[in-house]
């Protein structure tokens, strides 16, 4: 890999991250609609966006390309049901004042990425990697025994993105592509669940007012922008680069949870989050001894 294509993979997951810093809140100005109504216009929304940059593009040869390989669209569905799960939590977190919750989640991924590139990808890992996942795996237990209860959101979300982050590079496709693809596969389950709740009374698609309204529409084409950069820095980093890049998120929610939303932060969570800065930074470390040797 060339400096030049390293160093685009990292603009592209610093991108990423900072719009998602954000979104915590993005979304808290829609507290009032249910997590599954604004998961249901994100896909939707996010599904025109992507629809239009296509054609605008003239790029729909690399979609219809996909579909000559059954594998890959299998692939993506899954990373897609699994992306759309995460939003989901997250959404909930959010919703239910949980978002120091879904910040140490967010933290503990890019060492979940780590594992799974050891398990999965077989990639080797060093001493300094080692002793950070050692520090990742003590931090849940101290939650487990301070706290009386596994950090099952954080977990939730840790998970979920680390295995969707594995499946989508290991797909050879173009972000906009792969991200048509995605988001056409989550849309039926948005519509059926729209169904199902038109038959309740209640109009998912039904926009409150004139902000409720631009804020929807503004989570499709804000979903989409950072997916797209982030399949594009997975196509152009490995997959460690990729996990050391993702603490720029989770710090931002943490900081907006502390010091904007008020929410409270118990001396045994910080604890944990101590446990993870600690692993962050033993694991960026390291990821930089590897950047500076390759150029």
């Amino acid at each position: 890999m060339s400096p030049k294509t390293h160093l685009a993979g990292i603009g592209y997951g610093l991108l990423a991250y900072v719009i998602w810093g954000f979104f915590p809140l993005y979304f808290h100005q829609l507290g009032a609609i249910s997590p599954m109504d604004i998961l249901s216009n994100r896909t939707a929304w996010a599904f025109v966006f992507v629809t239009i940059l296509l054609t605008l593009r003239q790029r729909w040869k690399n979609v219809f390309a996909l579909f000559s390989a059954p594998r890959h669209v299998i692939r993506l569905s899954i990373a897609a049901m699994l992306l759309g799960s995460n939003w989901l939590g997250f959404l909930w977190a959010v919703n239910h004042h949980q978002v120091v919750a879904s910040s140490l989640g967010y933290f503990l991924t890019p060492l979940v990425n780590v594992l799974l590139g050891l398990l999965v990808l077989k990639e080797r890992l060093n001493a300094k990697e080692w002793l950070a996942i050692a520090l990742a795996i003590v931090a849940v237990g101290n939650e487990l025994i301070t706290l009386g209860t596994l950090p099952w959101i954080s977990l939730f979300l840790a998970g979920s993105f680390g295995i969707y982050g594995l499946l989508r590079k290991q797909v050879p496709v173009d972000a906009i592509s792969g991200l048509w693809l995605e988001t056409m596969a989550m849309l039926p389950i948005c519509l059926l669940y729209a169904g199902w709740q038109a038959q309740q009374g209640h109009a998912v698609f039904t926009l409150v007012d004139g902000t409720s309204t631009a804020l929807l529409i503004g989570s499709g084409i804000l979903t989409a922008l950072p997916l797209m950069a982030f399949a594009a820095a997975t196509q152009r980093l490995d997959l460690a680069t990729v996990g050391m890049l993702m603490y720029i998120n989770p710090t931002m929610q943490f900081i907006t949870a502390i010091f904007v939303f008020g929410e409270p932060l118990q001396p045994a969570r910080l604890t944990s989050f101590a446990l993870i800065w600690l692993g962050l930074f033993i694991f960026s470390w390291s990821a930089w001894e590897k950047y500076r040797r390759t150029v």
